[in-house]
C-alpha cells in the first residue's frame, strides 16, 4: 500500500522514525511529503501535500504529525475528500477507520511515544471500514 506522511518541524523527529519503521518493517511504499528538518515551517503546506497524494490516488492513506495534531487535522480536513482523524491511542485509530473511514491518521508528537505511534499506524492501516450504517454517515460528511 502507498502511504503519504508529512509533518511540520514539531513532528519531524517522529515522522523520521515512522518513515524508517515503514521502510524497514513493512511492505508499504512511503511518500515522504516533508518537512525534512526541524527548522520552523508552516503545517498547512504538508497537510495539503499529503491530501494531494491521496486525492490523486498516488497514496491510499496518509499520516500527518505536528506537536498537538490539532493544526494538521484542521488543515487536512479543509480538503474535500479527506477525513483526517486526530488520535491519541490505538482504540481511536481503529475506530476512525471502522466508523468514519478515515484516510489520514493525525498524531500529536507531544502526546504519543514513538512506540505507540508505530502501533497506532499499524492498527490504522490494517483496520477496515465497517460500511453499513457508517457509510450513510460518511456520505453525509461529504455532502
Amino acid at each position: 500500500m502507498n502511504i503519504a506522511i508529512g509533518a511540520d518541524h514539531g513532528g519531524h523527529k517522529l515522522k523520521k522514525a515512522l518513515v524508517a519503521y515503514f521502510l524497514a518493517k513493512t511492505k508499504h511504499n512511503v511518500f515522504n511529503a516533508g518537512t525534512f528538518s526541524e527548522h520552523r515551517c508552516d503545517y498547512p503546506e504538508f497537510a495539503k501535500e499529503v491530501a494531494k497524494l491521496i486525492l490523486t490516488r498516488r497514496a491510499k492513506m496518509g499520516i500527518l504529525i505536528c506537536k498537538t495534531g490539532l493544526g494538521m487535522s484542521m488543515a487536512a480536513n479543509r480538503q474535500k475528500g479527506i477525513r483526517a482523524a486526530l488520535c491519541n491511542n490505538i482504540k481511536m485509530a481503529k475506530a476512525s477507520r471502522q466508523h468514519n473511514n478515515a484516510n489520514v491518521l493525525v498524531l500529536g508528537a507531544n502526546y504519543v511515544t514513538e512506540d505507540l505511534a508505530k502501533r497506532m499506524c499499524d492498527a490504522f492501516i490494517k483496520t477496515k471500514f465497517l460500511s453499513g450504517r457508517h457509510a450513510r454517515r460518511v456520505r453525509k460528511m461529504e455532502g
